[in-house]
This record gives C-alpha cells, structure tokens and sequence, in this order.
C-alpha cells in the first residue's frame, strides 16, 4: 500500500444486465453505507452516485458490474463504489461529465456527490468509473 492510499476490506460485486439488476445494486450499495456508519444524508449521496453509475453502464455499455468496497485510511473509513461497463465504452465521455444539466450528463452529478472520482472510457473496451465516499470526523 503507498502512503495515502486507502486499504481495502472486504468487497461484493453484482452483475448489472437488467432493470432488476439495477435495483439490487442500490439496496447493495444501501446495506453497506448503513453497516459502515454512514450518517442518512450521505447514505443517500453514495446510493444516488451509485445508482447513476449503474445506469450509465446498463443504458452506455449493455450492462456490466458494480463493486462495493468498504476502504479504510488513517483517520477514516468510506465507500469504493466501481462500475465496469462490459460494452463498447463511450465514445461521449466528454458530454457525460458535463455539468449542464439534461439527460446524458449524470456523470458531472456524481462527480459533486462524492469525494473521489475517476471515469475512464476506452471506445471498444467499456467503461470504468470508481467513486469513493468518506465518512466525515
């Protein structure tokens, strides 16, 4: 581990390839935001930034995984949400992580939802956004 880097505990991953899917990865995401200590109102941030990240990948990439990691660095302890598309990645990177608001920019609302994000998409390849949320001191 470098310095700085969070540690990573245990971590569950579902397959996401229907609408239903889509809803088991929100209660997921909701069960370990509530078993890490996660006061309501941020619950609420990572559930809603997870949710839109599984959505892009099911509508952008046909489907793909969301993995939830509980992370621990000095001082706290948070969330890694990561959601892989399994489809040909977005060639419109650019307009999701667009601030205006609209349909196709929801990547720009994530990204103001929580502490850390990074969003890669490689066209032929799928795409990979991973979020991290802390629980504040």
């Amino acid at each position: 581990m470098t310095a700085g880097a969070p540690e990573l505990q245990g971590s569950v991953t579902i397959a996401v390839s229907g609408e239903e899917d889509l809803m088991a990865a929100r209660h997921a995401v909701r069960s370990a935001s509530m078993a890490s200590g996660f006061p309501l109102s941020d619950q609420t941030r990572i559930v809603t930034a997870a949710t839109e990240l599984a959505r892009n990948a099911y509508i952008h990439d046909g489907g793909g995984t969301v993995t939830i990691q509980e992370v621990r660095r000095p001082g706290g302890k948070g969330l890694r949400i990561s959601v892989a598309g399994q489809g040909q990645g977005t060639s419109a990177a650019d307009a999701l992580m667009s601030d205006e608001p609209g349909p196709g920019h929801e990547l720009g609302g994530v990204r103001r939802l929580v502490d850390d994000f990074e969003f890669t998409a490689v066209p032929g390849e799928g795409s990979t956004a991973t979020v991290i949320h802390w629980i504040q001191a």
